[in-house]
């Protein structure tokens, strides 16, 4: 089974999560909401499949390059 490790592209806050671990998901799916520069910037799956790991809260700082998920597919 391949993996896709999804990282976060620009720095922010984590305002929602959307999925969690083993949640299914298809290319596109919302996996979390980050605010950066007063804009809330969606974290899309690349990818159809299973959330295999996902370690998020609310109120996280992310920055670039920082794991959002992998996704097994």
């Amino acid at each position: 089974m391949a993996q896709e490790n999804v990282e976060f592209p620009i720095t922010g806050k984590i305002t929602s999560v959307n999925v969690k671990e083993g949640s299914k998901v298809a290319e596109g799916d919302t996996l979390c909401m980050l605010e950066s520069m007063k804009m809330e910037n969606p974290i899309l799956a690349p990818v159809a499949g299973t959330v295999a790991k996902i370690e998020l809260s609310v109120g996280q700082v992310a920055e670039v390059g920082d794991q959002v998920a992998i996704i097994e597919y």
